[in-house]
């Protein structure tokens, strides 16, 4: 028997795993000093007696600083600001104001401004990334340690033994400690602590904790329960019955604290739906924020608070609370965040991105068009309907595109959101349920574990149906996907089609752009043009019939602007590169007039694309040659085969 077989293994990187959680596990125990070396540590850190809010701003960090005046996009979506984004959230696309609102709220709060006061509440429809934020939020809070009296149940900062009127002015002297950071509110259980050391400061013991989610120390959740059996308990905590045996009941070593308040001190407490709670709940909440403190149940002391408040619930349950006048004390204490749904297309495509590559969906093969197609119609329902103006038009203008030489009603990004008004994104279906649906594509071909925008076409209308939604909504949502998504698709397959065909595509397409160029210029300067290869002449009326021809297909509404913009870029391009024409697809507005011009017919290729039995070897070349060009685009031989005669019959159809 060979004993070396029988021994256990251990390679290097499972060594180096457990080493590194043993090593993470020891940096996150509490360490112990005594209260003068914690005074002597604030003299030269600050963030030792920092508030709850400014170490979240110290968490999340410092933003990456865009100036979208030099990219075009982002200078259309955001009017030229400078815009902030914030690595701790990067995962957060399409959120950018919803993020900056929030980290507003924790600056102003830091600051000692009335945001320390409010309750941070997020408000949005369902999937909206409430929720998703919110532990975000919780992460970031574990990043920075806290300080706190040694036993203390509510994790409360030495500073709170220390009355701001009689000792302020010695400890900012000596330890550099601003008197705002004083409270001179101490627990019962610490209050008791000091009969029994005799006011002896020097036997209390500090500890440095990591505020934890798991452990709850530091970061807490609250839910409401049924109205006949929640009570402010749950905020506050109550007596625990096992020690009456003990200790009296107003005693501070029989009280249980347990409530959410009490637990998230130096924290953050998080108060899911919070406006389903009963009212008689939340009465704690308002000494909480405003003084810092609340009250127990039983007859001592009040338990200090300072931490964050953090609520989210939707629309539905905030409309309801606002309405109610009873709750008037409330609604000034409320800090409010709209966290609607994304608005524009590529953002919503990075969103199923992130959740399909957290699933074993990460590799299945997805056709070049599916997300895109999900995300626009996910879009299009939570946008309000524009006056004399296209909704998919609307949706592109979101989304940073520039209509201006396509659709001559498309309306500026910012004139739209005044239009629509400040509710834009509340309504309409969730990334969940899109979630959902492409979860279906994805399975639709139990042969194939794939995605590919014509079974979400399917998929798409089943499942609008399968809601059972109200009658004009399903109405409008089905329209979106014959009207919109269909023909769009139609034409997106058919140029991936004609382009895969097209062995000389990019040739055929440079030689059309610069003849396209040639053309125009002359026709701009009101010269004849000679064809030097063929010697035909062309005057200026004969010009304007061969440039209609090309720009024909893609609709270009204004020619005479479109024409002396795409000759002076390309005029300016020469002049910068020693007199050579540029690519025919350096400029995105003329490629895509080029490619339709290029793609206006389709007879020419049914023999090749199809997928009937061919007659020749030669077109069964072709055949193959096509269909690999295609899989090298991303579609899988049967996505091939699916689109293609989708396509076919789309043609026919129309």
């Amino acid at each position: 028997m060979n004993t070396e077989l029988d021994k256990p293994t251990v390679n290097s990187g499972g060594e180096d795993l457990f080493g590194q959680f043993q090593s993470r596990y020891s940096s996150l125990q509490q360490t112990e000093m005594s209260l003068e070396e914690y005074l002597e540590l604030c003299k030269v850190e600050p963030m030792t007696y920092a508030s709850a809010a400014e170490r979240m701003l110290h968490a999340i960090g410092q933003p990456e600083v865009i100036d979208t005046r030099n990219d075009p996009r982002l200078s259309r979506l955001f009017a030229n600001r400078v815009l902030r984004r914030y690595p701790s959230f990067k995962e957060f696309y399409g959120m950018e104001e919803v993020i900056e609102n929030i980290v507003a709220y924790f600056r102003h709060a830091a600051q000692g401004l009335e945001e320390r006061k409010q309750v941070l509440y997020l408000l949005g429809p369902v999937g909206s990334a409430k929720s998703s934020l919110a532990e975000r939020l919780k992460a970031l809070m574990e990043q920075m340690p806290i300080y706190a009296l040694k036993g203390s149940p509510v994790n409360e900062s030495p500073l709170g033994l220390f009355d701001p009127a009689q000792f302020g002015s010695s400890l900012e002297d000596k330890y550099g400690i601003p008197k705002r950071y004083l409270t001179g509110i101490a627990s019962p259980w610490a209050t008791k602590r000091m009969k029994e050391f005799g006011g002896d400061l020097r036997k209390f013991r500090v500890v440095r904790l990591m505020p934890s989610t798991l452990n709850q120390v530091a970061i807490a959740k609250t839910e409401p329960g049924d109205e006949n059996n929640q009570d402010i308990s749950a905020l506050v905590g109550k007596v625990d019955i096992r020690m009456l045996n003990q200790f009296s009941q107003d005693d501070p070593d029989a009280y249980s604290f347990s409530g959410g308040l009490c637990l998230a001190n130096q924290g953050l407490l998080e108060f899911v739906e919070m406006f389903k709670a009963p009212i008689k709940m939340l009465h704690p909440l308002l000494t909480a924020t405003q003084e810092r403190n609340f009250k127990g149940t039983e007859g001592f002391g009040s338990i200090p608070f300072d931490g964050i408040i953090l609520a989210h619930s939707n629309e539905s349950e905030w409309q309801q609370f606002r309405n109610n006048k009873t709750n008037e004390a409330f609604l000034d204490r409320v800090y409010i965040v709209k966290v609607p749904y994304c608005l524009r297309v590529s953002e919503e495509v990075k969103i199923y991105e992130k959740l399909l590559e957290h699933s074993s969906l990460k590799k299945a093969p997805c056709a070049p068009g599916t997300l895109n197609m999900m995300a626009q119609f996910s879009v299009l329902t939570r946008l309000k309907e524009p006056a004399n103006s296209n909704l998919y038009s609307k949706m592109r203008v979101y989304d940073g595109e520039n209509l201006k030489d396509v659709d001559p009603h498309a309306k500026p990004l910012q004139e739209y959101r005044d239009a629509a008004g400040p509710d834009e994104g509340m309504q309409g279906s969730s990334t969940r349920w899109a979630y959902k649906v492409l979860s279906k594509v994805f399975n639709f071909d139990h042969h194939e574990i794939a995605a590919n925008p014509v079974h979400l076409l399917y998929v798409l209308e089943q499942q609008v149906i399968k809601d059972n939604l109200p009658e004009e909504q399903t109405r409008k949502y089905l329209d979106f996907v014959k009207s919109y998504l269909t023909p769009k698709y139609a034409e997106f397959v058919a140029k991936e089609i004609q382009t895969a065909y097209l062995e000389s595509y990019s040739e055929y397409g440079q030689n059309l752009f610069e003849r396209y160029i040639q053309f125009a210029d002359k026709w701009i300067q009101n010269e004849e043009f000679r064809d030097p290869a063929t010697g035909q002449i062309y005057d200026r009326e004969s010009l304007n019939e061969e440039l209609n021809r090309i720009e024909k297909p893609a609709g270009i509404a204004n020619p005479k602007d479109f024409r002396n913009e795409v000759v002076n870029f390309v005029l300016r391009a020469q002049a910068s590169n020693a007199g050579v024409m540029p690519s025919w697809t350096s400029y995105e507005k003329l490629r895509e007039v080029i490619e339709r011009s290029m793609f206006s017919k389709t007879e020419d290729l049914l023999p090749v694309i199809s997928f009937d039995a061919k007659g020749s070897k030669e077109n069964q070349d072709k055949h193959d040659n096509f269909v690999d060009r295609m899989v090298t685009k991303g579609y899988t031989e049967k996505q091939v085969r699916l689109l293609v005669e989708w396509h076919l019959r789309v043609k026919k159809a129309s």
